[in-house]
């Protein structure tokens, strides 16, 4: 599965929009509901490293396959949209598989 750039760059979609979901409907309820604060915590620095790592894969993916400014903004604006990037994905793969 890794042995394109656009599937390295979908995986860590796949990774960094999975890491936002825990974050907002495991996490954070935790916290408010249960008094878990370690909770987001631990889970909101793993978000961040994805988020960063993911931010880096679209630079990488760009270079890589010449993606146009349309790909790479919808890209970014996606990691701040619960389930963005599944959705992106799907057009993704129409387009590119």
């Amino acid at each position: 599965m890794l042995e394109t750039t656009i599937n390295r760059f979908r995986l860590a979609g796949f990774i960094e929009g999975g890491s936002l979901l825990v974050l907002l409907f495991l996490a954070m309820p935790l916290k408010y509901m249960a008094d878990i604060p370690e909770a987001v915590t631990i889970v909101g620095s793993l978000h961040g490293f994805f988020f960063i790592s993911y931010i880096l894969i679209i630079a990488y993916t760009t270079y890589k396959i010449r993606w146009s400014i349309l790909w790479v903004f919808s890209a970014f604006i996606v990691a701040f949209i619960p389930f963005g990037n599944f959705l992106l994905d799907i057009q993704i793969k129409k387009k590119f598989a």
